[in-house]
């Protein structure tokens, strides 16, 4: 297993994701990997991943200059060598002891969400009310757009499979916050298997996020990402389409486009 940790400013709570993550995962008896993607931090991040790293079970990828969250999921997942990649953002702790849960949806499906809503979910400490007000009827919206069925699209807690991520991050535009809703309606338009699991969680206050001041961008980010999404799909399916079944001979013997390759 991989796990990919996007970090920025971390100082204060990395090193203790690490050893929770190394505490957790050891349980399993299976070999693993943790990538810390620095979105070049201004603090002591790196000084405090410097003791934690090995080469080989911890290592960090930085990012040159602060390239989004999007930039370093994506840069970490593709990074990654395991049969199964974890996102796990910089707070998840808690989150880890849903992780046998994840584990076991996964066997029947190709990407688990973890949802703070869904059946079995156990939510600790709730997002402040204000945060509550601007952050969920924007998830509503980002279901409205992009036909998605997950109920908690920006959990940062997802299971995947190994080649739906190396599918769907390679394909990935988006470098904002706003990416988990492009890349599950990647997963689904390619025909990956998604499900949503409840989970265990906290909010960690002091989120460096502010919905309110980045609403009106993220907004335009997801008609982007649809239109990244619709692109995506036509293609994909142009390549795995033989040559013949795209294209056919006309009456003057030029080669005319099937028409739902038109439609594309």
């Amino acid at each position: 297993m991989s796990v990919v940790v996007p970090a920025y400013n971390e100082e204060a709570g990395i090193g203790g994701v690490i050893e929770a993550l190394h505490e957790r995962l050891g349980e399993f008896g299976r070999p693993y990997e943790v990538i810390v993607v620095d979105n070049a931090s201004q603090d002591g991040t790196l000084n405090a991943l410097e003791p934690l790293l090995d080469g080989d079970r911890v290592r960090v990828l930085r990012n040159d200059v602060n390239r989004g969250k999007g930039f370093s999921v994506r840069r970490g997942m593709l990074d990654a060598r395991g049969d199964l990649r974890l996102l796990c953002d910089a707070d998840c702790g808690p989150s880890l002891d849903s992780l046998p849960a994840m584990l076991a949806a996964i066997e029947h499906a190709d990407v688990v969400a973890g949802s703070r809503v869904a059946s079995g979910a156990q939510v600790d400490r709730q997002q402040p009310l204000r945060r509550r007000i601007v952050g969920w009827p924007f998830i509503a919206l980002t279901r409205l757009i992009m036909q998605e069925p997950t109920r908690d699209v920006y959990c940062g807690f997802k299971l995947w499979r190994g080649a739906a991520a190396e599918a769907v991050f390679s394909r990935q535009r988006l470098t904002g916050w706003v990416f988990d809703a492009e890349v599950l309606a990647l997963a689904r338009g390619f025909g990956f298997r998604v499900t949503e699991a409840g989970v265990a969680w906290a909010d960690r206050r002091g989120s460096k996020l502010s919905i309110t001041q980045v609403l009106v961008p993220a907004v335009r980010e997801l008609l982007d990402a649809r239109r990244n999404v619709r692109a995506q799909i036509h293609a994909r399916r142009r390549e795995s389409a033989p040559a013949a079944d795209a294209a056919e001979p006309g009456p003057d013997g030029q080669l005319v486009v099937d028409s739902a390759e038109r439609g594309a």
